[in-house]
């Protein structure tokens, strides 16, 4: 009775995206069979109006619905005597029920099998009409959901506490209560063969180039993977670099934040079960941006961007350049401090590039450790692993006051970057500066610099250079996006981002 197709072997064959397809005619012994196994599975017969000769069944996935909303709003009225016992056909109780007879107000009439099964494990229960071959599903999806909680990783200083949550639809209304436009466009597709999970594109018309989203529509439609279960499923398929260390997708788990980003001219993405809203085409100053740079002052913005960048530049750099400066250009170091350190380093046994890699590593585990653990615990094995294992250390003579300072500083600074993605890459990358000056101090580390500025100009995403707008020839961007100005100075959209209905104000 039921025919299930499985996906071609051939990885040359032409399937965009391969589904599992029921070739079964919609019956309730076919349902049953499919659902074999499934201890959710829920199929109750049912007469239409108790005394009517009409039988149906209802079925529907426990825990994925409402039981209430199914026994209130489906059950109730289907088996109302007042309202239904005077019909006389199957074909008559479908006409009602697509017309209101069941309390719902999302409604679709099925006549293929797949298309049922996929509603039923989407959150719908249905009505089987066996003598029409078909099905008329209705949407109660289980509110058991978590509530919409304060950000936990971005924290807001002055914007919005609400953050995103696992449900999709949850997600797409916390975005439309901030945009109130028809103008923002969602439109969701399936990805994944056994998850069938929803992503939702969010853009806005008029000012997202429409080559990009039809880019990114095709870019889900290409995907064929089992199932879509985390970010790292998702994200390799929609960046152009997917080898690269560097993150290439905006991650935002603050819904004002993702709405900013679409009216700037980016293109969201939203996936059921995530609870993160992602923004393409990611550049560094997408990364580097904090929600509270438009809710600040300008003058103080300015100033606060200019020293998120010096971070940036500090936890990248710092380790590396005490390396070089203690191996080989020891006159760059004032007499004074100079004397401190050659005093230190006479009491330790191990090299300077010994001791900074062994701190950075230890820094590292002290971090992931702080993250593994319960948050109520991990903060103090942070913090006084951190003090221990450095006061330990310098007591020990195994490693130097001014080396802990360093990695000590380098770390603060990396805190500063708000992408943690990005801040994970430049902790790697310090390790690999570091090696380049002990290789060749200042040169190594000059040329380790200019390899990486010359890589990430080679990089970008939908036609926008990740370094945008520090590689344009134009200073009007670059200004803007290190030194803030008034908010009725921003006339204007990037045009790097949007090539129409350009201007924000009057």
């Amino acid at each position: 009775m039921l025919d299930y197709q499985s996906p071609p072997s051939n990885a040359d064959a032409p399937h965009p995206r391969p589904q599992p397809t029921y070739a079964a005619p919609i019956q309730a012994e076919a349902l049953q069979e499919i659902f074999s196994d499934c201890d959710d599975f829920e199929l109750r017969p049912v007469r239409v109006g108790l005394r009517a000769g009409i039988a149906v069944s209802v079925c529907w996935l426990d825990g994925v619905v409402s039981s209430g909303d199914v026994s209130e709003d489906v059950l109730r009225p289907l088996t109302d005597s007042d309202r239904l016992a005077a019909v006389r056909s199957s074909r008559e109780a479908a006409r009602l029920v697509e017309q209101g007879a069941v309390y719902r107000c999302s409604t679709k009439t099925r006549t293929e099998t797949d298309d049922l099964v996929a509603d039923l494990a989407a959150g719908h229960a249905a009505v089987i009409f066996e003598a029409l071959r078909l099905a008329v599903t209705f949407e109660v999806k289980s509110t058991d959901t978590r509530p919409v909680a304060e950000a936990k990783i971005e924290k807001s200083v002055k914007g919005a506490r609400d953050a995103f949550v696992e449900t999709l639809r949850t997600n797409t209304a916390l975005v439309r209560r901030r945009l109130r436009t028809p103008g923002l466009k969602i439109r969701q597709t399936p990805v994944g063969r056994q998850s069938h999970t929803q992503v939702a594109v969010l853009y806005l018309d008029g000012i997202a180039a429409p080559e990009r989203v039809q880019a990114v529509l095709d870019k889900l439609d290409d995907m064929d993977i089992e199932a879509l279960v985390g970010v790292g499923d998702l994200e390799p398929y929609l960046i152009e670099h997917p080898h690269s260390p560097f993150p290439q997708l905006g991650h935002t788990e603050r819904p004002d934040k993702f709405a900013a980003a679409l009216l700037n001219g980016h293109i969201g993405l939203i996936a059921d079960g995530l609870a993160v809203g992602l923004v393409l085409p990611g550049t560094l100053p997408l990364l580097m941006h904090a929600p509270e740079d438009h809710a600040d002052q300008y003058l103080l913005a300015s100033g606060l961007t200019l020293l998120r960048y010096l971070a940036l530049l500090l936890s990248l750099t710092l380790p590396a350049l005490y390396v070089a400066i203690a191996m080989y250009h020891q006159e760059m170091i004032p007499s004074k401090l100079l004397l401190s350190v050659i005093k230190s380093e006479q009491e330790v046994p191990f090299s300077a590039p010994v001791i900074i890699l062994c701190l950075l590593v230890a820094f590292e585990l002290l971090q992931e450790a702080g993250l593994r653990l319960p948050s109520s615990v991990g903060q103090t094995v942070s913090i006084i692993g951190a003090l221990l294992v450095g006061e330990a250390a310098v007591t020990a003579k195994v490693a130097s006051p001014i080396a802990i300072i360093v990695v000590a500083l380098a770390g603060i600074a990396g805190y500063n970057v708000p992408n943690q993605e990005l801040s994970a890459t430049l902790r790697f990358l310090r390790m690999a500066l570091v090696l380049a000056a002990v290789l060749a101090g200042m040169f190594g580390l000059t040329a380790a610099l200019a390899m990486l500025i010359w890589y990430l100009c080679t990089l970008e995403n939908a036609g926008v250079a990740y370094l945008h707008p520090f590689v344009d020839s134009e200073k009007s961007p670059l200004f803007r996006t290190l030194l803030r100005r008034p908010q009725q100075d921003y006339k204007f959209r990037d045009d790097a981002l949007v090539r129409q209905n350009r201007r924000r104000q009057k």
